[in-house]
């Protein structure tokens, strides 16, 4: 098998590189094949510039992307996804796979973005919440469980976004029941749509985080009720597409997964984490920044 990223953002949103320079990036790395998944329009409520991609480009995007799908022929599959917001308007046009995110929660007709700043999110907690984070994480989930029916995804992206700015707990005890059953709760519904659920390291390549999203007790609590998973980066940058993968699939390993799925021109396949780990490291060997 070889390397896959699903998760991938390039200039047509809040990415660092162009489409072209992530899929030689991902060329170089040694992958098999690459997804884009440029975060989808949001409604008027947003700011735009933040992070989401205009409306007016995404036929660009989609050009862009096909492109390269026939210019990469024979050196890598390239497939086009959308990460579909919770709060973005239903997707135009056919895509290969959607990740289904939720960035924010809304409260006093207030939007309120989780992984923006820390003092955005600190504000934002204190004047919404009373600066009751387990409110924040109970408005969270309740949001995140309904993702998969908002957004049409097969896939969820980092499904504990919120917890970005809290390394070593320092907003909230992540342990605390109200957090606990917030977030199984909404897992729990989620894995009744069968979806994949993202190992996504992109937190680790951008210093807020030493380790993985989901945590270690959401993933044995989805493997517990036979949950999948994937892998990916939600890499912004080409020297940041295959970041911390054998953390990720070490990860996935102790926690008791034996499979990574990837997508295929046939659909999603299981491939053995095992083998996974070991590419992960080659690419590493061969200087990749894994």
């Amino acid at each position: 098998m070889k390397l896959q990223n699903l998760h991938t953002h390039t200039i047509f949103g809040d990415g660092a590189g162009t489409a072209e320079e992530m899929a030689q990036g991902a060329i170089q790395a040694g992958f098999g094949s690459l997804g884009f998944s440029e975060h989808s329009p949001l409604l008027p409520f947003y700011d735009p510039d933040r992070y989401a991609m205009e409306e007016a480009v995404l036929p660009a995007y989609r050009t862009e992307v096909l492109r390269l799908r026939e210019s990469c022929q024979g050196q890598l599959d390239i497939f086009l996804g959308l990460e579909q917001d919770y709060d973005s308007p239903p997707p135009a046009g056919q895509f290969d796979y959607l990740i289904g995110s939720v960035h924010s929660v809304i409260a006093d007709n207030c939007c309120l973005s989780v992984d923006n700043t820390p003092e955005i999110l600190a504000e934002g907690v204190s004047r919404l919440f009373g600066g009751d984070y387990y409110a924040l994480a109970e408005t969270y989930y309740q949001r995140a469980s309904h993702v998969a029916e908002k957004t049409g995804c097969q896939i969820v992206g980092h499904f504990d976004l919120l917890t970005k700015f809290n390394e070593g707990g320092q907003l909230f005890d992540a342990s605390a029941p109200r957090y606990v059953n917030a977030a199984i709760g909404a897992l729990e519904t989620l894995l009744r749509r069968d979806v994949i659920f993202e190992i996504n390291t992109g937190a680790i390549s951008r210093s807020y985080r030493s380790a993985p999203y989901p945590a270690p007790f959401l993933l044995r609590a989805i493997r517990e009720r036979g949950g999948r998973i994937c892998i990916t980066s939600d890499s912004h940058s080409p020297r940041t597409l295959a970041s911390a993968f054998p953390l990720a699939a070490e990860l996935a390993l102790a926690c008791g997964f034996q499979e990574t799925w990837l997508l295929t021109a046939e659909g999603f396949q299981a491939v053995p984490l095992e083998a996974f780990l070991a590419e992960a490291r080659r690419a590493g060997a061969a200087g990749g920044d894994v």
